[in-house]
Order: C-alpha cells, then sequence, then structure tokens
C-alpha cells in the first residue's frame, strides 16, 4: 500500500444524483451534488473496502482555498478534498 498520491483519469456516473462527470486525475467527487465515495485510503489507491457515500458535510475557506469536508455515510471516516473550479458549492450552502 503506498502513501503516495497516484493519479486517475477516470470517467464516472454520481451514485447520489446521476451525473456523468469526466475525470481529471483528481477528481474524486461530483462537481454537481459534491458527494463522492470512499475509495480511497491514500488518494488514488482505490485501495478502501468500504465503498460508502461521502456526504458533503460542509465547507472552510484554508488560505483562500475552498476545502470540502466529506463524511462517509457507512463508516464515520471523514476527509478533507479542494474543491474544483468547477464544483457547485451553493448546494451545500442551503
Amino acid at each position: 500500500m503506498s502513501q503516495k498520491f497516484q493519479r486517475r483519469k477516470e470517467d464516472f456516473a454520481c451514485e447520489k444524483c446521476g451525473n456523468f462527470v469526466v475525470g481529471t486525475g483528481y477528481t474524486n467527487h461530483c462537481p454537481k451534488c459534491l458527494w463522492g465515495k470512499h475509495v480511497d485510503i491514500f488518494p488514488g489507491d482505490r485501495a478502501n473496502k468500504c465503498q460508502g457515500m461521502m456526504k458533503p458535510i460542509s465547507i472552510i475557506n484554508e488560505k483562500g482555498d475552498f476545502v470540502l469536508i466529506h463524511k462517509c455515510e457507512k463508516c464515520g471516516e471523514e476527509k478533507r478534498n479542494r474543491a474544483a473550479a468547477d464544483d457547485d458549492l451553493s448546494c451545500i450552502l442551503h
């Protein structure tokens, strides 16, 4: 198991809203609803057996960048993810 980032350019259909997402190699959540899936232990490794849905629970501004906080609905683990330029951050604000 590697602790290094592994870039994986993968397209996927969001399991929450059905939006088709074209991956960039850094994409780990849907830009439309901000939900993701708990698939990595270390970014890009796809080694996590949990496979639970990652709910966006908050957003913080960190040195001018937005960071999403996701919480797995299955195991409860929380992860931080940098927001992408095309993320619809308004869906977490209401």
